[in-house]
C-alpha cells in the first residue's frame, strides 16, 4: 500500500439469499483484513460503505437517525454481516492514527445501475412482480451521484481527522422520500412497461416469504426464493431517514433535480425495452 493515504471500502456481498459463510467471509472477514492492513501501513483515513438495513428489524422506520440501535434479530445475513462490519470500522477509529466513518446510502439508483433497476424490470417481465401492501409506504432512495459525492466529502473529513465527523455512521439519501410503489412504477414506465395491478397484503407476503425460506433451506436450493421476509417488509413498510447528521458533520446537501435524472434514466432504459 505504498503512496496510499486512504481507503474507501465499498465491496460486499449484497442480496438477501446465500450461504452464511459467504456473507461472513466477504462482509466481515475481508473488512477486518482491510482494517488490519490499513493500520499496518499507517493509512490515515478509512471510509466504509455500509447500508441502512443495518438498523432494520422489520418495523417501520419513519425519519429515524443514526441513534437507532442495531436490531436484536435479523431477517437475513446481509444486514447482519454489514452491521458487524460497520461496528468494527467505527471501533477502529483512532484520531491521530486512522479516522474512520461509515456511510449508509439507501437504494442507489441511476443510469448504469446493474442491480436494483434491472431486477425490478426483469421481475415485471416475468410476471413475478406484485405490490406489497398499499404501496404508499415511504422509502428513501439515493442517486449514484449523491452517493459518490457523500463518499468524497467523508474522505476529506477523515483525511483532516475531523473530530466531529470521525467515528460515526451516516444515512445518505436524496432527502426526498417517495412512495414505494410510485418509485417502482416510475422505473417500469421508464422502461416502457406497465406496472402490474396485482397486490398482496404485507402480512401475507411475510408469511409466504417465511415458508419459502424454510423450503429452500430444506431442499438445499441456492437460487433466491421469489419472496423472503426481508423483501416483504422492505416493500411493505416505511423506511426513510434523517440525514441531518450528514449535512451538519460532512457538509452533505443533495442538489440534483430528481425529475431530470429520471428522464436520463428513461433515455437509458427505453432502447433496451
Amino acid at each position: 500500500m505504498q503512496d496510499v493515504d486512504a481507503v474507501i471500502h465499498t465491496a460486499a456481498i449484497a442480496g438477501v439469499w446465500g450461504k452464511r459463510s459467504d456473507y461472513e467471509s466477504t462482509n466481515i472477514t475481508a473488512t477486518e483484513l482491510l482494517l488490519k492492513s490499513a493500520r499496518a501501513h499507517r493509512i490515515g483515513a478509512f471510509v466504509y460503505t455500509s447500508s441502512p438495513s443495518v438498523s432494520f428489524d422489520g418495523s417501520p422506520q419513519s425519519r429515524i437517525d443514526e441513534q437507532a440501535p442495531y436490531p436484536d434479530r435479523w431477517l437475513c445475513d446481509y444486514p447482519r454481516t454489514k452491521a458487524i462490519a460497520e461496528g468494527r470500522v467505527l471501533a477502529a477509529c483512532e484520531l491521530g492514527k486512522m479516522a474512520t466513518c461509515a456511510l449508509r446510502p439507501h437504494l442507489i439508483w441511476g443510469v448504469g445501475d446493474p442491480h436494483l433497476i434491472p431486477r425490478v424490470i426483469e421481475r415485471c417481465r416475468q410476471g413475478r412482480l406484485r405490490r406489497v401492501g398499499t404501496g404508499r409506504n415511504l422509502i428513501d432512495i439515493v442517486h449514484v451521484d449523491h452517493a459518490a459525492h457523500a463518499h468524497v466529502l467523508a474522505l476529506q473529513k477523515m483525511l483532516l481527522g475531523d473530530l466531529q465527523a470521525a467515528g460515526r455512521a451516516y444515512f445518505i439519501t436524496d432527502g426526498q422520500p417517495i412512495e414505494c410503489w410510485e418509485w417502482i412504477s416510475t422505473i417500469l414506465q421508464c422502461a416502457g412497461l406497465k406496472p402490474p395491478s396485482g397486490s398482496i397484503p404485507v402480512f401475507a407476503a411475510y408469511g409466504i416469504g417465511g415458508v419459502l425460506e424454510t423450503l429452500y433451506r430444506w431442499s438445499g436450493r441456492a437460487d433466491e426464493p421469489p419472496m423472503t421476509r426481508f423483501v416483504a417488509l422492505q416493500l411493505g413498510v416505511d423506511h426513510y431517514f434523517d440525514i441531518s447528521s450528514a449535512k451538519e458533520r460532512l457538509g452533505y446537501v443533495p442538489w440534483l433535480d430528481r425529475q431530470a435524472k429520471i428522464e436520463e434514466l428513461r433515455s437509458w432504459l427505453m432502447p433496451q425495452s
